[in-house]
């Protein structure tokens, strides 16, 4: 998927404008949950994320989505990961 692709996605699904999410390299978070619906696209790097153990890595152009208060845990490449986020609260 493109950038121009997702952000049409957003739009066509009525959901709220991204915004853009840095994290750095190595990096991670522990299990946790959200208040949210997550609709994300990679912009750079990559982001493992493991739902229900199963581990799952996005890269460059990859979409990824997380219900609302999905127990999931997170971890960033050697070059962090930067993408764009829509949050649709519940």
């Amino acid at each position: 998927m493109t950038k121009n692709e997702f952000l049409a996605f957003l739009e066509t699904n009525q959901l709220p404008e991204p915004i853009l999410v840095e994290q750095p390299a190595n990096g991670g978070l522990d299990v946790h949950t959200h208040d949210f619906v997550v609709n994300a696209f990679v912009l750079e790097g990559e982001i493992r994320i493991s739902c229900n153990g199963v581990e799952t890595l996005y890269e460059v152009g990859d979409v990824f989505h997380l219900e609302h208060k999905e127990p999931h845990s997170e971890s960033y490449g050697p070059l962090g990961v930067k993408y764009l986020v829509s949050r649709k609260s519940i």
